[in-house]
């Protein structure tokens, strides 16, 4: 039987404080990943920045019982250096610290030996498969050392050492092991739709979610959310009735009901979960920007019934709210393009758009420019079509389209750029101008849409 390893780490693209942006998916999958198996071991990554940073019992039980860890502590993320303390405090040994290279550690963990992986100034690992082996023979070598690895251990005389019930044991890795079928069977369930989706959610053992664990229940929101039906909305929002309460509070989770209601058609209610995030944790470019969506359907709807003082009403709600959450945080362009695309559907054109759209384009170029490959993913490109068809340049637009349809991966993805760009179209039409090439654009994403949500055979 194999040791089990814990991995305490960021998700996604973070900041580091150097003016590095740093793809930490990247890092796990290229260093980590393989330098845990490469030691013999089953890798296990925690999941709780996923829920909003919410500490829960699974997370206890693989500080407390997983054989190994390694800590990445690039970021100086809070919930990283919360966890180590709490292994530290549980375990004497088998905790591997690893860094990007040019990490300045505090001062309280600058006398451990840890191990660097080489990483470049924009951000881009340098030699992932030869960080990976050191790393690798770093944990084979972990357990077997003389002495203790942790602090407190070293420091405090006569620390008691934890006698773990092997009965406890096998039933974490029982959980480990149904976490990890949930996880394989939700990835084929999205790729098949909604009632797949449902078939796995049926499953008896997630009848009563007290006593499953949180990362199963968000992966399940999420792949309903991923069908990109308002079927599947209507399965988040009766999902979240389900969840425990302590889940339910968790401010992603909240993000997404209010993003499931909104879908649904239910706009106060999605106003109001989403208002209610803003003013506990504070503007953020997430919240925000479905805050904004909200206020943009809301408009839409107004303005195809003819309220066009209601309609104008919502619009500006819209932009403001956009542009809090660009202005949270200048390096996620999602809400910024959202915002100069409401502005440039605004009679007249908002005042501020010709200030604004320079930055937000320079936001969603910096993106890409981090990722290895040049592309990102389907939102930055899909980010450069909508504000190149605002800055009026086809050829960048139908490049950064191509580009786009080549990495899309879920259904709702082309629909929602397609969506904007009718609009923009259409108010162009209005204006009297050519836009027929934003029409073809268009039609290409929406066939892309179609081929999504085709069912696989």
């Amino acid at each position: 039987m194999k040791p089990l390893c814990f991995v305490l780490m960021p998700f996604g693209r973070k900041p580091e404080g150097g003016g590095r942006i740093i793809d930490f998916d990247a890092v796990y999958n290229e260093v980590i990943a393989p330098a845990v198996l490469q030691a013999g071991m089953e890798v296990i990554r925690a999941d709780q920045e996923q829920i909003g940073g919410t500490i829960h019992k699974p997370m206890f039980e693989r500080l407390m019982l997983c054989d190994y860890a390694v800590a990445d502590m690039t970021g100086a993320n809070p919930n990283v250096y919360y966890e180590l303390g709490i292994r530290h405090a549980l375990r004497p040994r088998s905790t591997v610290l690893i860094f990007a290279a040019g990490t300045t550690l505090p001062f309280d963990l600058a006398m451990q030996r840890g191990t660097p992986y080489g990483m470049d100034s924009a951000g881009n690992l340098i030699d992932p498969a030869n960080d990976a082996t050191r790393i690798g023979e770093r944990l084979r070598t972990a357990h077997e050392a003389a002495h203790d690895d942790s602090p407190l251990f070293q420091l405090v005389d006569g620390m008691p050492r934890l006698e773990i019930d092997h009965a406890k044991t096998d039933i974490f890795r029982d959980r480990v092991a149904i976490a990890r079928e949930y996880k394989e069977a939700l990835a084929e369930a999205r790729k098949k739709g909604v009632d797949a989706v449902r078939a796995v959610a049926g499953d008896p053992r997630l009848a009563d979610l007290r006593n499953v664990e949180a990362g199963i229940i968000v992966d399940l929101m999420l792949s309903f959310r991923a069908v990109g039906t308002k079927e599947g909305c209507e399965e988040m929002i009766a999902l979240h009735a389900r969840m425990p309460r302590e889940l339910q509070q968790a401010r992603m989770v909240r993000e997404q009901l209010g993003f499931a209601l909104n879908r649904a058609g239910r706009r106060a209610e999605a106003e109001k979960v989403l208002s209610e995030v803003i003013r506990e944790f504070g503007p953020s470019s997430e919240t925000n920007g479905l805050l904004g969506r909200v206020y943009k359907d809301m408009w839409e709807e107004a303005r195809k019934a003819g309220r066009g003082m209601e309609a104008k009403g919502h619009l500006k709600r819209a932009v403001a709210s956009y542009r809090s959450g660009f202005e949270a945080d200048w390096r996620d362009a999602y809400p910024g393009v959202n915002a100069v695309t409401l502005m440039a559907l605004s009679e007249p054109p908002d005042p501020a758009l010709d200030a604004l759209l320079p930055v937000v384009r320079y936001a969603a170029t910096q993106r890409i420019r981090v990722d290895e490959h040049r592309t990102g993913d389907y939102w930055d490109q899909a980010t450069l079509v909508e504000l190149a068809v605002i800055g009026r340049d086809r050829d960048a637009a139908e490049d950064a389209a191509a580009t786009a349809l080549s990495v899309v991966s879920e259904p709702w993805q082309p629909a929602t750029t397609a969506r904007n760009l009718r609009l923009l179209r259409e108010v162009r039409e209005a204006r009297g101008e050519d836009a027929a090439w934003i029409g073809e654009i268009e039609h290409a994403l929406g066939e892309a849409e179609a081929r999504l949500m085709a069912p696989a055979e």
